[in-house]
């Protein structure tokens, strides 16, 4: 689910997006098909104003990026993962609620 200020990215775009970004990444995996994922993306829209300049916030469909999914072992979803110079410092499974989750971002910055 792709809010205000949340980039959508795609298997073809990850790399560049997500492993070479110059700042912290969240990425939120999701599925359109997937309740508690749409319930968590206000908050992840809201994380990607407030951390403007600070954290680069992703979403990435699982069922369009399979591939990424399998190589983050993506087994349930909404799973968040935050990347910091390529490579995961973070992982959160299912919703959480705002001030967990600024707690967790917080944990990369």
């Amino acid at each position: 689910m792709s809010g205000k200020g949340v980039l959508q990215v795609t298997q073809q775009d990850f790399d560049q997006e997500v492993l070479k970004a110059d700042l912290p990444v969240l990425v939120d995996f999701w599925a359109v098909w997937c309740g508690p994922c749409k319930a968590i993306a206000p908050l992840v829209a809201e994380i990607s104003q407030e951390y403007r300049g600070r954290l680069k916030v992703c979403s990435l469909d699982v069922d369009n990026a399979q591939q990424i999914a399998m190589t983050y072992g993506i087994r349930s979803i909404p799973t968040l993962l935050l990347f910091k110079d390529g490579k995961v410092v973070g992982q959160k499974v299912g919703a959480l609620p705002k001030n967990r989750l600024q707690e967790f971002v917080d944990t990369a910055l």
